[in-house]
C-alpha cells in the first residue's frame, strides 16, 4: 500500500506519461489485461483512459485493475486512471521510503 507521499510522488511522475490505454464501449476482457500486464511490467506507471461510451465508472474499472493485476491505483483524474505496480524484472522507479 503506497503512503500519502509515495502517491504525491508518482502523481508528479504521471504528469509526464501522455500515453493511454484506451477503453472504449467494451468490457475490461482478458486481451485488453494482458496489454496493461505488459505495460505495468515494462513501464511500472501506466495511464488508462477510459471513453465516453465506456459502460463502467473509472472507480469500477480501477477496482478490477487493482483486483486482477495487482496493481495499485494512485489517482482518478476525470476519466483518466493513473496505475503502478513494481516490476518484478526492472524496476526503475525509485520510490521515496519516507517523507522528504
Amino acid at each position: 500500500m503506497l503512503r500519502p507521499y509515495q502517491k504525491a510522488y508518482l502523481k508528479s511522475l504521471a504528469n509526464q506519461i501522455s500515453h493511454r490505454y484506451l477503453l472504449g464501449k467494451g468490457e475490461i476482457d482478458e486481451s485488453f489485461l494482458e496489454q496493461l500486464n505488459l505495460a505495468l511490467e515494462a513501464k511500472e506507471l501506466i495511464k488508462v483512459g477510459l471513453l465516453q461510451n465506456c459502460p463502467l465508472s473509472p472507480a469500477e474499472v480501477s477496482a478490477s485493475i487493482e483486483e486482477r493485476l495487482g496493481a495499485e491505483t494512485v489517482q482518478i483524474i476525470g476519466r483518466v486512471i493513473v496505475v503502478y505496480r513494481r516490476s518484478e524484472k526492472n524496476p526503475r522507479i525509485q520510490i521515496p521510503v519516507r517523507k522528504p
